[in-house]
C-alpha cells in the first residue's frame, strides 16, 4: 500500500469538495437546517460534501468502508474503513463563521494510516500518512515546545448535548484559567487539533465527541511529535468521547488537572 500516494488523492479530493462547499456557502439559507437533535445540526451541504467525499474515497479504495457522520454510506471494511465529517464545525458553517473542515482519516483494520483535515476558509490543509511527518501545504509542521504550563494556550468545546458533567467541566475551566495564559473555543474539534500539530496552541481537549471528530487530526498531532490519550491517559480517544492532545511536554500537567475534576 503506498499510503503517500494515497494520501495526495485523498488531499485533492478534499480540495475540490472544499470548493464547492465555499462555492455553496455563498448562497446558503441559515434557516435551511435539519436538527438532528438536541443542538445538533446538519445542512444539505453536510450531505453533499459527504456524498461526493464517499464517492470519491471509493475509487480510490474500492474495498475500504465508512464511518460517516451522514450516514452516506454503511459498508464496513474487513481491513479499511474511511471516518469522514464532511464539515466539522457546522455551526460556524451555519452562522458564516469561517472555522470549519473536511475531516478524513484512513483506518487500517485497529490503527490509524493517513489523516487530513483541510480548513476550508483559509485552504490549509493539514495531512499525515503512515510513518511520515506532518505537514501543512507542503511544509513540515511540529508541536509546541512550550514547556511552562503558565505559558501555554489551551482549546477545548463546550458540551452542546451531554450536560450530566457539566459542573465538573466548569470546574475544570475554572482550574484551567489560573494555570494557563488562556483557553479558546474555536468550534472544530478537527481544527483544534491540527493548531496542536502546527503548535498554534499547546493542547486540546473535550468530551463528547465522534470518531469522526478527531480521528483525523489526532492522528496529525501524533506524526507531529504530539501526544494524545484519552482522560485516563490511555489510547481510547477515537471512539472513547474523551481526548486530551497536545505536545507532550505538558501532557502530564494537563492530564492531572483533568483527573482533578474526572476521575
Amino acid at each position: 500500500m503506498n499510503y503517500q500516494k494515497l494520501c495526495e488523492q485523498v488531499n485533492e479530493l478534499s480540495r475540490n469538495v472544499g470548493e464547492i462547499i465555499q462555492q455553496e456557502r455563498k448562497k446558503f439559507d441559515p434557516n435551511n437546517i435539519e436538527i438532528k437533535g438536541l443542538h445538533n445540526y446538519v445542512t444539505h451541504i453536510d450531505k453533499l460534501s459527504e456524498e461526493l467525499l464517499v464517492k470519491g474515497l471509493s475509487e480510490f479504495l474500492p474495498e475500504a468502508g465508512f464511518i460517516a457522520e451522514e450516514g452516506t454510506s454503511t459498508k464496513i471494511g474487513e481491513r479499511f474503513n474511511w471516518i469522514i465529517d464532511p464539515i466539522d464545525g457546522t455551526t460556524n458553517f451555519i452562522h458564516g463563521i469561517p472555522i470549519y473542515a473536511i475531516s478524513i482519516a484512513l483506518k487500517e483494520y485497529d490503527k490509524i494510516v493517513i489523516g487530513m483535515v483541510l480548513e476550508i476558509s483559509s485552504k490549509e490543509q493539514f495531512y499525515a500518512w503512515k510513518d511520515s511527518k506532518a505537514y501543512l501545504n507542503g511544509n513540515e509542521i511540529g508541536v509546541s515546545k512550550q514547556n511552562d504550563e503558565h505559558l501555554s494556550l489551551l482549546a477545548t468545546g463546550f458540551p452542546y448535548h451531554d450536560y450530566e458533567e457539566v459542573d465538573a467541566y466548569l470546574d475544570l475551566l475554572k482550574h484551567f484559567m489560573k494555570t494557563t495564559s488562556g483557553l479558546r473555543r474555536l468550534g472544530s474539534a478537527a481544527i483544534d487539533l491540527v493548531y496542536v500539530a502546527c503548535g498554534r496552541i499547546e493542547g486540546f481537549y473535550e468530551y463528547g465527541l465522534n470518531s469522526w471528530d478527531v480521528a483525523g487530526g489526532a492522528f496529525i498531532v501524533q506524526q507531529a511529535g504530539g501526544t494524545v490519550t484519552d482522560w485516563k491517559g490511555g489510547n481510547d480517544f477515537i471512539f472513547g468521547k474523551q481526548i486530551l492532545a497536545d505536545n507532550s511536554a505538558l501532557h502530564k500537567n494537563y492530564l492531572e488537572g483533568i483527573q482533578q475534576f474526572f476521575k
